[in-house]
Formats: structure tokens, sequence, C-alpha cells
């Protein structure tokens, strides 16, 4: 998995209804899925709102607990400042919201490149990881 998360524009987001790609609503328990998650490639998540934080935790159980290791998508009202918690949670793309600029949000990713304490994808801390 990339660093940091793939930027979607909103008109580039398609689903096409594939069976590889679970949409998990806000409020469903990832440890309640019954699909086995070896056959899909991507679950999308949803921000109904940038204050329902739901999804945050949904992706961290995914790729924690549960080794999803595919693409774990943010939909909804996703906002460039949530971004770089997005990916240290576990997201590996995102759907920027209309309008956004692409290059607003990288810069997100440059003002806060590295981190002591470890996320949902790299667990160990900084300090732990370099010995």
């Amino acid at each position: 998995m990339n660093k940091t998360l793939q930027l979607i524009a909103a008109e580039d987001h398609v689903d096409d209804g594939s069976p590889k790609v679970l949409q998990l609503a806000n409020d469903a328990d990832p440890l309640a899925i019954e699909v086995c998650l070896q056959d899909i490639e991507r679950i999308d998540l949803h921000f109904p709102k940038f204050t329902d934080g739901r999804a945050y935790s949904q992706a961290f159980l995914l790729r924690r607990r549960m080794g999803f290791q595919g693409d774990i998508r943010a939909t909804g009202d996703v906002l460039i400042d949530q971004l770089v918690q997005m990916q240290r949670m576990g997201f590996s793309s995102a759907v920027l919201r209309e309008g956004v600029d692409a290059s607003a949000a990288q810069r997100q990713f440059d003002r806060f490149a590295d981190f002591y304490q470890g996320d949902a994808v790299q667990a160990e801390p900084h300090f732990a990881a370099n010995r």
C-alpha cells in the first residue's frame, strides 16, 4: 500500500456495481461482514458529513484486526484537512469533493510527512522501525 492516499476527483469515482467492491454502510460493523474479504478488491466507506467519524473506526478495524489488504476508499463529505488522518487509519484512497483541487489536497501530506507513533498500517512506532 502507498504511504499516501490516492486522491480521486469526484467525477472520476465510478461505482459500476462490481462484485469485487463492497460498500459498507456508515453504521455497519466490519466484524460482522459475511463475505470473504479475499474476494473483495475495494471497500468504500462513507462519510455522510465530515463530523461523523465512524468510517475511521471501520477502516482501522478492516486494516488492523481483519488484515484487509485491498483498497479502502473514503467517499462522501471528505475534507482535505482530514486526509492525513484517513491515511493513518488505513484508507488507501479518497474521493475529493466536487471542486477540490488535488494539488491543495496533496499539500496536506507535504506538511505532515512523518509521524513518531505507529498507525493502522505501520503499527511499529517510528523509533522502533529504525533499530
